[in-house]
């Protein structure tokens, strides 16, 4: 599993020409590294809202990998899940699209979804 994920940035050419400075000086290695230290400064300083969204909603910070059995478990308990991740959700491929919506209400994921499509599809009505 990657432990990163690409994604594309607009900037002006001025912001753009102010990171390739701080590059030209040998404060960043790259352009990327400039914007990735730039992001997370950002999260940091914003992190006692995330925190609060996490902790008021019942999300789960960070990676959640569930497969088969862990579904089966719920069913078999006539339990049904609701999952909030702020982070990775990850849904394995043995999990069928009955089962998957037999066993969950809702996803909502702030961060990544993985799982097949057949699954993502089954669940498009209760993702937000």
């Amino acid at each position: 599993m990657s432990e990163t994920e690409k994604i594309t940035v607009n900037l002006s050419p001025v912001d753009l020409g102010r990171a390739d400075v701080l590059v030209e000086q040998g404060l960043y290695s790259n352009r990327t590294d400039v914007i990735r230290t730039g992001l997370r400064n950002l999260l940091d300083r914003h992190d006692s809202v995330i925190q609060s969204v996490a902790v008021k909603r019942s999300f789960v910070m960070g990676a959640l990998i569930m497969n088969r059995q862990d579904l089966l478990n719920k069913q078999q308990a006539g339990e049904s899940l609701s999952i909030r991740v702020i982070g990775i959700l990850v849904l394995s491929n043995d999990i069928d699209a009955d089962l998957a919506r037999a066993t969950i209400d809702s996803v909502a994921v702030r961060g990544v979804f993985r799982a097949p499509q057949e699954i993502k599809d089954a669940l498009a009505d209760r993702t937000h």
